[in-house]
C-alpha cells in the first residue's frame, strides 16, 4: 500500500496551495480545526454589563462597585496603569479617580480576573470610559504589553503633549518599574 506524498509547505509569504477539489491538505485542515477549538476555549467571554454605584476608590486604577442586589465588586480598571498609592503622584491619581467616579452610577463589563482576585474590566460613568479619562487627563499610562504600547496610547500621547498630570514634569516612573525597584506598597 502506498501512502500519498504530503504537499510541501510553501515558504513564508507564499499562499498555501489547495488540494484537488479546492480543499486544504488534511494535515492543515486538522491543525486549523485544533487552533480554532483552542482559541474558543482560551478566549475569556465578556460578562453581561453590571450596573452599580462606585462605593469606594482604592487607588488610581482600582475601585469598588456596589451593584443594587449583589455583593460589592472590587475592580481593576482595564487598559491603564496608575501610579502606586505610595509612589509620587499616587495619591493625586486616586483623588482624580474619586472626582470622576465616587458616588456615581457606573456600568462594569468584566473581562478577566487578576492575580489578586479582582475583576478586571471596563467601567463607564455617564457614558465615558474611566480608563480613557484617566489616561487622557494624565493620571495614568496606557497598559503596555511586550509587543504593544497599549490601547490608550493616543490619549497618553495627547496628555504628554499637553503636559497633563504625571507628564507635567520629567522623571515620572511607570508603576511596573517602580515595583521592580521598591516592591509593592505596604
Amino acid at each position: 500500500m502506498t501512502r500519498p506524498t504530503p504537499e510541501p509547505v510553501p515558504p513564508p509569504g507564499e499562499p498555501m496551495r489547495r488540494a484537488a477539489g479546492g480543499r486544504l491538505p488534511a494535515g492543515v485542515a486538522v491543525l486549523f480545526a485544533l487552533l480554532l477549538a483552542t482559541a474558543a476555549v482560551a478566549a475569556p467571554a465578556k460578562s453581561a454589563p453590571i450596573e452599580g454605584v462606585i462605593a469606594r476608590v482604592i487607588d488610581g486604577d482600582s475601585l469598588v462597585l456596589q451593584p443594587q442586589d449583589r455583593a460589592p465588586i472590587e475592580v481593576r480598571l482595564r487598559d491603564m496603569d496608575a501610579p502606586e498609592i505610595c509612589q509620587d503622584y499616587g495619591p493625586a491619581a486616586k483623588q482624580a479617580l474619586e472626582r470622576l467616579a465616587l458616588g456615581k452610577t457606573a456600568t462594569l463589563t468584566v473581562h478577566a480576573r487578576d492575580q489578586h482576585g479582582r475583576s478586571v474590566g471596563h467601567v463607564t460613568v455617564e457614558g465615558q470610559s474611566l480608563s480613557k479619562l484617566m489616561v487622557a487627563e494624565g493620571h495614568a499610562w496606557s497598559t503596555r504589553t511586550r509587543y504593544d504600547r497599549g490601547p490608550l496610547m493616543k490619549e497618553e500621547r495627547m496628555a504628554i503633549a499637553l503636559r497633563r498630570g504625571i507628564h507635567a514634569t520629567t522623571g515620572a516612573v511607570q508603576p511596573k518599574d517602580f515595583r521592580k525597584t521598591h516592591g509593592p506598597c505596604r
